[in-house]
């Protein structure tokens, strides 16, 4: 079975692809897509949609594990997220994929037992679990690693 996992953002929406294989569990892929600060919004949103598009045509994932929303401090940042996000889910959802969400407290306790881990502890742990030789840069595709991890305990 392979998922792909989706830390979504308007800036920088990460993805990490894992494949599991009985018991085994590998990254077959990790990265990010980055849009171009200042493009208008709407231009941002088209390019994670065709970008996310190509990711799964090309890696032809069995499911799909995408952040949920957490409210931050700034609404106009939680509002483009959220969009990113719609169009994140939209674009799975046209690939007649199983999503699977996921909030930051459950990829928490997926990757480490404990909600409450700060981010490096997630990171180290998933570089231990799957045998990395370094955590992911930057931070969202790390994170993306995280939720893909915690949509292969919930893919069943």
């Amino acid at each position: 079975m392979k998922i792909l996992g989706i830390d979504p953002g308007i800036g920088r929406t990460g993805y990490a692809l894992l494949e599991q294989t009985g018991n085994q569990i590998v990254l077959k892929a990790v990265g990010c897509i980055t849009t171009t600060i200042g493009d208008p919004e709407y231009s941002r949103l088209l390019e994670i949609r065709q970008d996310l598009d190509a990711l799964i045509r090309k890696f032809k994932p069995d499911a799909f594990c995408v952040e949920s929303l957490f409210f931050a401090a700034n609404a106009k940042t939680a509002m483009m997220v959220g969009q990113a996000r719609g169009v994140i889910v939209v674009t799975a959802a046209e690939h007649k994929l199983k999503i699977i969400e996921v909030t930051p407290l459950q990829v928490k306790i997926s990757a480490t037992g404990y909600g409450k881990a700060d981010k490096r502890q997630v990171q180290n742990m998933m570089m231990k679990i799957l045998h990395l030789k370094k955590i992911p840069k930057p931070d969202d595709a790390a994170d993306a690693v995280a939720i893909a991890w915690a949509g292969i305990g919930r893919s069943a």
